[in-house]
């Protein structure tokens, strides 16, 4: 709000600058988060359950059956920890709102002079600082928002957020843990479909590694083979006990 009314009243010129300039930035970092989240748990969990059982020496019916409700069980329990984050963020967003509204009310000078201390960081000098300082005295809304953004760090969270979150991830974590379970709904003996599932959920996990560089900013093909190696290993480590245990 407080950059729409700012932008609303800078010179003309300007103004024109920025209607035709349209920047590229990546936006959906939260949504891409909570995919990488149920995604990377969904792949790997269900995965090396699967892996484990079929060391054991289950029937195929056996895996789907522990595998989906470790599906259904794992979304559930990831998305609801996504919805209590999310709440917890916007909690503490809402207390810290409220506490520097107060001070800006009781103690407005000292405010003021964390707002000179702030620009200062920046390099800002005292002649020039001073100005901004006493334009944003005038606007409480905009001396507050400030404050939660240049003092604190914080970004007003997005009321639905709780909710999107969980769903996000708990889908998310659905069609990853569905994937290394797939080859046992079409091979009934469990040491055959393990095979597949460990060629599919491993190609599933490079390209997923992938994509999860490519969006973070990380090396994609790094990014993708970490990912592969994590899934490999903790399925190779439940298979290996399993059949320790269950020769």
């Amino acid at each position: 709000m407080a950059a729409q009314n700012s932008r609303a009243t800078i010179e003309p010129e300007k103004q024109t600058l920025l209607n035709h300039h349209k920047e590229k930035h990546f936006t959906a970092g939260e949504v891409v988060r909570d995919i990488i989240i149920g995604v990377s748990d969904g792949l790997t969990v269900p995965f090396a359950l699967a892996a484990g059982l079929s060391g054991a020496n289950a029937s195929s019916s056996i895996v789907i059956t522990a595998g989906i409700a470790e599906v259904a069980a794992g979304a559930i329990s990831m998305g609801l920890g996504g919805y209590l984050a999310a709440k917890s963020e916007a909690d503490h967003y809402t207390r810290e709102l409220k506490r520097e509204e107060e001070e800006i009310i009781n103690v407005p000078d000292v405010e003021a002079a964390e707002v000179a201390e702030i620009l200062a960081e920046y390099g800002v000098e005292p002649h020039e600082y001073a100005p901004v300082v006493n334009a944003l005295r005038k606007r409480p809304q905009a001396w507050l928002d400030f404050m939660m953004k240049f003092e604190l760090g914080l970004e007003k969270p997005d009321p639905r957020r709780a909710l999107q979150s969980a769903f996000n991830i708990a889908v998310s974590y659905i069609l990853g843990g569905l994937v290394p379970l797939l080859p046992y709904m079409f091979i009934p003996r469990a040491q055959d479909a393990v095979v597949a599932s460990v060629v599919i959920t491993i190609a599933a996990l490079l390209i997923f590694g992938y994509a999860k560089g490519y969006f973070t900013g990380n090396k994609p093909v790094k990014s993708a083979f970490q990912t592969a190696l994590i899934g490999a290993i903790a399925s190779a480590a439940a298979f290996g006990i399993a059949k320790g245990i269950h020769p």
